[in-house]
């Protein structure tokens, strides 16, 4: 688009004088079959960094927009990075009528990245590999929609925050429960808001288990599958098909179960249920001041953290997440919502109530901000608070003992343990 470059003659006007002579003279334009799409001077080109069973979701629901092209994917396993370069061009194929080509698959996202003509970026690679996809898209000034949990640590996550600031790009954390599944977690966090349930008191959330250290023996790894890559910014080991499965698959690999690549079932979820939590809570820039692990050594459930409100929270309980008040309860769900005593959802709120922001599609809204330059429903800072809270759990779990947490400074007060897990190394020659 025209922020893109300092030169009046921009990329997006460059484009929209290409499709106006294509269209005149019978040519392709620079992006080909100009007529399946908005005019070049209002489409968003986009790349796909990680080709796996989300990014295939993912690059579905942008296609289908006629206002997005998809232009190159990335992927280190041959077989889905083919993959996806044949979804991509069969889906435009098939809406042209004939062949379609132009789409470009690369080994390295950083090819992505080094392109002038694309705008913005998928990042649907593994939790590891987020917090590098992020910092260096964001200098290369790509508008970013990025799959949650955002980072690994928490040191991480707000060194994606920076930059994201810095540049000044869009971006969307992938946190699609605050705009879809009907809408029942906004109905949720507006009746909640607007004081449905009276004074919260305390809340559930019920998700997985910590994460824990990977002791996948090594397997030999398939010719072509660039493992090295794969491993990127984390710590060095060898191949296992449960971290990276073998060519296309249907399934969520098995590397979310593990503290060196992601935050276990706690955050896979975690990052959904505890953003909706925070939504609702009025916590988005902030956080807990105590995480309390539970007190017998091995429990995977039963995690408590305090705010500084007084409201507490726990790890644990009826999947979704449930919300305890003075007047009442609230439980949300991807597939219901439902309130004790029942009459509380069927109330009308006040006229003056709270408003919340409006969003029924998270990639709509994304792409909308690309177009606006204002923020989508969950941008970074939420994105990285999110996360944090993941992260919270999991230090708690691993130390086993009561944590004071300063949410402005992002540090445990007087643990040098548990403030040593609140970064992560980053394996050179990658670097935040």
């Amino acid at each position: 688009m025209s922020k893109r470059s300092k030169n009046p003659q921009s990329r997006r006007s460059f484009l929209k004088n290409v499709a106006t002579v294509s269209i005149a003279t019978g040519l392709v334009g620079e992006l080909g079959a100009v007529e399946l799409f908005v005019p070049a001077s209002e489409r968003i080109t986009v790349g796909v960094i990680g080709f796996g069973k989300r990014a295939r979701s993912l690059t579905g629901g942008f296609m289908r927009r006629n206002d997005v092209q998809v232009v190159a994917v990335s992927e280190v396993e041959p077989v889905r990075r083919a993959y996806g370069q044949k979804m991509v061009e069969d889906h435009y194929s098939k809406k042209k009528g004939s062949s379609f080509k132009g789409c470009d698959a690369y080994n390295d996202f950083r090819k992505i990245l080094d392109r002038k003509d694309i705008d913005a970026v998928i990042i649907a690679t593994p939790d590891h590999w987020h917090a590098v996809n992020v910092v260096q898209a964001s200098h290369a000034k790509k508008d970013i929609y990025c799959e949650k949990p955002l980072s690994v640590a928490i040191a991480h996550g707000r060194k994606m925050v920076h930059a994201v600031e810095k540049n000044k790009v869009i971006f969307q954390t992938g946190s699609q429960q605050r705009s879809e599944f009907g809408g029942r977690f906004r109905q949720a966090v507006q009746y909640i808001r607007n004081g449905a349930i009276g004074k919260v008191l305390r809340v559930h959330v019920g998700v997985g288990d910590p994460a824990i250290p990977c002791d996948l023996p090594v397997e030999e790894c398939p010719t072509g599958t660039d493992w090295d890559m794969w491993n990127g910014p984390a710590a060095e080991r060898g191949y296992n098909s449960q971290l990276c499965p073998k060519g296309n698959h249907n399934h969520f690999p098995a590397f979310r179960r593990y503290k060196e690549y992601a935050g276990g079932g706690l955050a896979d979820m975690g990052a959904h249920h505890f953003d909706i939590a925070q939504w609702a809570l009025g916590m988005d820039d902030t956080g807990p001041v105590k995480i309390i692990p539970p007190k017998k050594e091995g429990e995977k459930r039963g995690l408590k953290f305090v705010y500084a409100n007084g409201i507490e929270m726990f790890h644990g309980g009826v999947g979704g997440c449930t919300f305890h008040g003075e007047k009442g309860t609230i439980t949300v769900t991807r597939g219901w919502i439902k309130s004790d005593p029942e009459g509380i959802l069927k109330e009308k709120l006040p006229e003056n109530a709270e408003k919340i922001y409006p969003s029924n599609n998270h990639i709509g809204n994304f792409v909308d901000c690309v177009k606006s330059r204002k923020k989508p429903i969950c941008d970074v800072e939420i994105g990285h608070r999110s996360a944090s809270i993941c992260h919270l759990a999991n230090i708690g779990y691993w130390v086993g003992r009561p944590l004071t947490w300063d949410p402005k400074k992002e540090q445990f007060v007087n643990d040098k343990e548990a403030n040593s897990h609140v970064d992560r190394e980053v394996r050179s020659p990658w670097k935040l």
